[in-house]
């Protein structure tokens, strides 16, 4: 008979891969709980011993992560500047880090993190969701992602997409966010989380042209969260379909409605809302980091 890791081999690029390693049922838990001491080991190391880190308003995140109405989902979103931003975002001293139970699901790149059957299963363990670039909101992981917003949990995004370690605003957000804001059955609550000196822990092009083989010491790492954004989406939604009425655009084939009943023309005017507003404060949390 085969183990479940041989068949996750091969069938690598079918479906969702390896999801059953991302259960907290899995072998009783015991991969994933070893997985997040570690890790949260690792995190809290860098981020409170070898490096200076300040928090602003750390608590609305720790209240948020540790307690919300039953059923209500977290999203959280930050700018990403190295490949270190998850986990030493978490690793900061009050932070719950080596808790499996309590700590995030995360949208991962997969052509980084999910390269062969190893990786994907040390990932999976650590509640990553494979995400391809250039799939679209609608790739088959995107489901999973709202399947975990279904069951209330806690998802952090990166919504520009890519890391960049250049001290520039924030980018154009990608639509995934605000897609999975709009598709949860249960609106999330979304939190805003700026960062600032990742990207001198772990710059991209330091050692030879190549990332650092560890982490850097004695940066100081500013982190700086906001307060949970509110969206009135089914105001949002009625003005969507308002507006789109007069759009004209080349179609992408996306689903023709949505759950809520939104052709394309709606949907996009719905992410490109919901996205900028984001994106404004995402700028004015960068702004006060800068400050800090």
């Amino acid at each position: 008979m085969d183990s479940p890791l041989f068949t996750a081999a091969s069938d690598f690029d079918m479906g969702r891969k390896m999801e059953w390693a991302g259960r907290s049922s899995h072998l009783g838990g015991i991969p994933r709980k070893l997985v997040f001491i570690a890790v949260g080991a690792f995190a809290k190391v860098v981020d409170t011993l070898l490096n200076s880190t300040s928090v602003h308003n750390a608590e609305t995140l720790i209240r948020l992560v540790h307690s919300r109405p039953p059923g209500v989902p977290l999203i959280t979103v930050s700018n990403h500047m190295s490949t270190l931003d998850d986990p030493l975002m978490w690793g900061f001293k009050e932070f719950p880090s080596a808790d499996a139970k309590l700590a995030r699901w995360v949208l991962a790149a997969e052509d980084i993190c999910f390269k062969n059957v190893v990786l994907t299963y040390f990932f999976r363990l650590g509640k990553c969701i494979p995400i391809r670039r250039g799939a679209g909101i609608y790739q088959e992981h995107m489901n999973e992602a709202l399947d975990r917003l279904s069951d209330g949990a806690w998802l952090h995004t990166f919504p520009e997409g890519k890391v960049s370690q250049e001290d520039k605003p924030i980018r154009r957000l990608k639509w995934g966010t605000a897609s999975l804001i709009e598709r949860a059955p249960v609106t999330p609550i979304v939190l805003p989380i700026v960062h600032h000196g990742f990207e001198k822990v772990m710059p991209e092009k330091s050692f030879f042209g190549r990332r650092p083989p560890f982490p850097l010491c004695n940066k100081d790492i500013k982190i700086v969260v906001g307060e949970p954004i509110d969206f009135d989406l089914p105001k949002l939604r009625q003005m969507a379909m308002s507006v789109s009425r007069d759009m004209s655009f080349r179609s992408s084939g996306w689903p023709m409605t949505s759950p809520h009943g939104l052709d394309e023309p709606a949907q996009r005017w719905l992410y490109t809302t919901i996205s900028d507003r984001i994106r404004a404060i995402m700028e004015h949390l960068r702004c006060l980091a800068i400050q800090f």
